[in-house]
Order: structure tokens, then C-alpha cells, then sequence
């Protein structure tokens, strides 16, 4: 037998190539995706990465399972376990999000933005290195970065993600302009739709940017334990984030071109066949 030629090794026992099925596209209902369980998402780690979480607010529920800030000491980045609060307010208005569609999930705050809601590129790639390795099951990145001399590393983190089974939600940038990692095709791409119908989300048959989720005048959770309007497409990629978790509660293990197939498949402007 000749020997294999570079990366056919994964085919080569049969037992290593059993994978559940699913259904067919076109019987993919909310009530398989879903199942109309609002508890969806019982353990399944959802990172936020963003300016923190205050888990003392009500609004976040079964508050906060994990902590990570990065801090620049010198010239080095460290990151702490220790809990933090929110600087800015931005990260609970997602972690909220998230949790209006998936209240079991447990989630991990990732602080790599500051008071001002601005932080480093390498900040950043620090904090989604940390939700890589320490295997989280959903990154939400409502964040993201004009430069490109971090658009190459950014990359490789989200071809290592997808490639282990993580699934990053990022939300586009607010102005058309291009940032990183929304453009990237390893990851969701998320902007507000910005019509009145509540509780849908969108596909778009043209990318880069995949799916439109409620971003427009939505209520979010603010500091102090209060709530407000917000609109932005950092408020609908949490929208998408919360669904995966409640899909990824129900069916663990979904690749992430799996759930994408699942979203596209949910989204209100797809035409069910009769």
C-alpha cells in the first residue's frame, strides 16, 4: 500500500470518520434547531470580549462564570482571572443580549477595551487567544480593527478556531469601511437589519457580511443596573451569538459551518419549498 500523500491520514480509519447527520436543509424547523426551549445553551461557554460584564446586574441573570482582563504591564500584555467590572457599559449590553436568548449559557467576560471603548490590536488578539485555548464554545466580538498589521494574525486565530470547533460572532463595523475579523469568511458576520420585526434574523446571499439580526433601537442592559435604546451592529451580533448557544445547547458538537448551514436555514428571507 503506498503511503498517503500529506493530511490523508484523517480518512484513513473508518471509525475516525462517523459524524452525526442531521436533517435535510429544507427540514431544518426552529422546533429541531431550537426546540423552543428558552433554557437552551445549558453549558455552553460564551466569551464576550469587550470593555467587561457587570455581573451584579439583573438583567445578566446567572451572572458571570469566568474572568479575563488584559492589561499591558510595560512592555508585555498579562492577563488576570480576577473578576472586573464594566468600563464602559458595552459588554453588558451584549452579555444581556445574549442572555435574553440563552440563559443557561455560561459566560466568560474578556475585558480587552478600556473606559473609552477603545483598546490595542494586540489587546484584542490576546483576549481571543485566551477564549482559543481555554476552549470556549462561542466567542462574541462585537469589536473589531481597521489595521491590517493585525489582519494576518486575526486570521490565523480564526482559522484555528473554526478549525477546533469555536464559532466567532463578529459584528461589522458601523461605517463601510473594512475591519477585522467581520470580513473574514472562518467567521459569522453580523449587521443590524434595522427593521420593526421583532426576534428575526437575515441572510445575505452576498457577502462578506452573512446575516442581519435586530441592532436597530433595541433595549439593552446599562450601568447601574438600568436598561436603554441602543442602536449599532455591535447590539445585533449578540442576537446571533445567543442563537448558537441555544443551538449549540441542544445539539453539542455542530461544526461551524454547520451552524451557519442551521442559520441560513432559520433566516425570514429563506424560501421553504411547499
Amino acid at each position: 500500500m503506498s503511503t498517503l500523500p500529506a493530511w490523508g491520514e484523517a480518512f484513513s480509519r473508518e471509525e475516525s470518520l462517523q459524524v452525526p447527520t442531521i436533517p435535510a436543509m429544507d427540514d431544518l424547523t426552529t422546533d429541531w434547531a431550537w426546540g423552543g426551549d428558552r433554557g437552551s445553551g445549558a453549558g455552553v461557554r460564551v466569551a464576550v470580549l469587550d470593555s467587561g460584564i457587570d455581573s451584579r446586574h439583573p438583567g445578566i441573570g446567572r451572572g458571570v462564570q469566568g474572568f479575563a482582563t488584559v492589561s499591558r504591564e510595560g512592555e508585555h500584555l498579562a492577563i488576570s482571572r480576577e473578576p472586573h467590572e464594566d468600563v464602559f457599559g458595552h459588554g453588558t449590553a451584549c452579555a444581556g443580549i445574549i442572555r435574553s436568548q440563552a440563559p443557561g449559557c455560561d459566560l466568560y467576560s474578556v475585558r480587552v477595551l478600556g473606559p473609552r471603548l477603545r483598546g490595542s490590536g494586540d489587546a484584542f488578539i490576546a483576549g481571543l487567544r485566551w477564549a482559543i485555548d481555554n476552549e470556549m464554545h462561542v466567542c462574541n466580538l462585537s469589536l473589531g480593527t481597521t489595521q491590517r498589521e493585525h489582519a494576518e494574525e486575526l486570521r490565523e486565530l480564526a482559522d484555528e478556531a473554526y478549525f477546533r470547533g469555536i464559532v466567532l460572532v463578529t459584528a461589522a463595523n458601523n461605517l463601510p469601511i473594512v475591519s477585522f475579523p467581520s470580513l473574514l469568511s472562518a467567521v459569522i458576520s453580523v449587521a443590524s437589519h434595522g427593521r420593526p420585526e421583532p426576534g428575526i434574523h437575515y441572510y445575505n446571499p452576498h457577502p462578506p457580511v452573512e446575516f442581519g439580526a435586530p441592532g436597530s433601537d433595541v433595549a439593552v442592559l446599562s450601568p447601574g443596573g438600568g436598561r436603554a435604546i441602543a442602536t449599532g451592529n455591535s447590539y445585533a451580533a449578540p442576537y446571533i451569538t445567543g442563537l448558537v448557544a441555544r443551538l449549540l445547547g441542544k445539539h453539542p458538537g455542530l461544526t461551524s459551518f454547520q451552524v451557519k448551514t442551521v442559520l441560513r436555514a432559520q433566516a425570514a428571507n429563506v424560501q421553504r419549498s411547499s
